[in-house]
């Protein structure tokens, strides 16, 4: 039988880079008394404004019930705008969440910042290889998604 090593098990390597990089981010995003995840809520909307509260959540992988009062805390601080879905047939408790002036600006402020903690990450790497590696990470990300579809279809 092979012995496990965790020090060569992809999620664990995964989630050791990840974490580092988020860490050393998160230190950054509380001088803006923010948090990683609503940091990535607002880059979301940066991306993509208009969302759904379940988009954006598919977006950030961030909980929809733990996003949803995460959003409530950007709205009283004027970063993010909650606005009824427009249209005759929209769902009246239909909501869209958009960033505020305010709230781009500060995300604006912060993309740097971020970008620069992904070069840091990336240092070394040639660009081809940072397309694969990211190439890659979609991919695993599609592979597990289709796994956890096929397996709650299953119950």
């Amino acid at each position: 039988a092979e012995t496990f090593d965790l020090t060569d098990y992809t999620p664990y390597l995964l989630n050791r880079a990840g974490a580092r990089i988020a860490g050393a981010f998160a230190d950054r995003l509380r001088e803006h008394d923010l948090t990683l995840n609503m940091w990535r809520a607002l880059a979301a909307l940066h991306h993509e404004d208009g969302q759904r509260l379940s988009r954006l959540s598919e977006l950030t992988s961030v909980d929809i019930s733990t996003l949803s009062r995460l959003i409530g805390t950007l709205d009283r601080r004027a970063l993010v705008e909650r606005r009824k879905s427009g249209g005759p047939d929209a769902d009246n408790r239909a909501v869209s969440l958009s960033l505020t002036a305010g709230g781009r600006a500060l995300t604006e402020a912060l993309i740097p910042v971020a970008a620069s903690y992904e070069a840091t990450a990336l240092r070394g790497f040639t660009p081809s290889e940072t397309d694969v590696l990211k190439s890659m990470l979609r991919r695993m990300f599609a592979n597990m998604a289709a796994f956890e579809a096929t397996r709650s279809a299953a119950e």
